[in-house]
């Protein structure tokens, strides 16, 4: 085991899909995290202290912990990107939680080494109150729809704002801090974080062991053409190593993309930048099953928290006009009418099924996946509208980054392989 290997200690890749996907080489052990959480906490022995398992994501496991001052949530997390990717997360949340009224969990402690009790770093964050807005959204009416994505906008004009006016973030990357307190339960006494190495696909399967730029980027030039090179440096390898003749087909295609997405890369963004391109906070990852809302469901509108930060980082001004992930998807202008739609009767050849816990409402899945297409068309203007009212240089970068969105649009289509005559 090499150096690079050995700092991913505990993280195996599975490629056995379509997709490479990461694995715990082993699980943490809940003896451990519970003696890890009762350290953190300065419990004594008497102390009640419950743990459990809570949830798991594609870089984490969740535990909930159950203690004498309430519930908070441990994220313990894979070595994808050793140190940088669990630093990354606590000074975003920290920032965020300092900087804006955005309602992101409280970092209570966290560990970037796997120096501990579990032998991975970790996060103890506090339990935000709410459910998903994913499991509320077909019940919810379109006055609170509305009410819901104006919210989003609000929170996404603090981070904005205070990422040009009071932080002045220039580069991409990761927001790090150099001030660390020597107490993990701490908080830094001097907190001025700026955008530094970026913890992004780029720590994806071999692509951690490449050796290229890892940011802070000065500009999207920098940025953009590091990803290009990944994508030309991983088929070559492909190539040069892969007997299987589908892959390698797959291969040349995707390399002759790059290539092309290379060579028009200047064309499109200036390769000499000074000074460096000013930046915001830019959440790309923000699903409904990332927005909670009011747990009793007194006020289905009403967002409690704003979760999953961990591979967040300062974006250009460009790339941060983009729709939050959750409005994206097709266009649908006319309102599908329910009477149209076949009953959901359990034939599974009548429409499109979902295992994903929802009520069809006695309606096909077809019709589900209509009527959010509609919703979000409506609610793409109302983002929209919103933000040209609170964000004086959104509309103008939209304008002149519309080309921008497109190209990164197909860096990341050639990248996962899909769509490459479309791109």
């Amino acid at each position: 085991m090499d150096g690079l290997d050995k700092c991913r200690d505990g993280l195996k890749w599975d490629d056995g899909g379509f997709d490479l996907k990461p694995r715990w080489a082993r699980e943490p052990q809940l003896d451990a995290v519970t003696q890890l959480c009762r350290r953190v906490l300065g419990l004594a022995r008497d102390d009640h202290c419950h743990v459990t398992f809570h949830a798991e994501g594609a870089f984490n496991k969740l535990y909930l912990v159950d203690g004498p001052r309430g519930k908070c949530l441990l994220r313990v997390s894979l070595p994808v990107d050793p140190a940088h990717k669990t630093r990354g997360e606590s000074t975003t949340l920290r920032w965020i939680r300092r900087m804006t009224l955005v309602p992101v969990p409280k970092v209570i402690a966290f560990d970037d080494s796997r120096d501990n009790e579990i032998g991975f770093e970790w996060i103890l964050m506090e339990l935000m109150p709410g459910v998903s807005a994913y499991a509320r959204w077909r019940k919810m009416s379109m006055a609170d729809k509305t009410r819901l994505v104006e919210q989003i906008v609000d929170f996404q004009s603090q981070l904005f704002r205070r990422s040009i006016e009071d932080a002045k973030f220039q580069s991409i990357g990761t927001l790090f801090s150099e001030n660390r307190p020597a107490d993990i339960a701490a908080e830094p006494a001097v907190f001025d974080p700026k955008p530094g190495r970026l913890v992004s696909r780029f720590f994806w399967g071999d692509h951690f062991q490449y050796d290229v730029p890892r940011g802070p980027f000065p500009s999207s030039y920098d940025w953009l053409s590091t990803y290009l090179g990944i994508i030309c440096q991983e088929q070559t390898d492909i190539l040069q190593n892969d007997d299987d003749e589908d892959v390698r087909e797959d291969a040349e295609s995707s390399l002759q993309v790059a290539t092309k997405l290379t060579a028009l890369l200047p064309k499109i963004f200036p390769p000499l930048q000074h000074p460096a391109e000013r930046t915001v906070l830019w959440h790309d990852d923000l699903s409904l099953s990332n927005i909670l809302v009011d747990a009793d469901g007194t006020d289905d509108a009403k967002v409690t928290a704003i979760l999953d930060w961990e591979c967040v980082s300062c974006q250009p001004l460009w790339a941060a006009t983009e729709m939050p992930e959750f409005l994206l998807g097709p266009t649908r202008e006319a309102e599908p009418v329910r009477d149209g739609y076949a009953d959901d009767d359990g034939d599974e050849d009548v429409g499109v099924r979902a295992d994903d816990g929802l009520d069809n409402e006695g309606k096909t899945e077809l019709y589900w996946i209509h009527r959010m297409e509609y919703d979000m068309t409506r609610l793409r203007k109302v983002y929209k509208e919103r933000m040209e009212q609170l964000v004086p240089w959104w509309e103008m970068e939209v304008r002149y980054g519309a080309l921008k969105l497109d190209f990164l649009g197909a860096v990341a289509r050639c990248a996962a392989g899909w769509h490459l005559k479309g791109v």
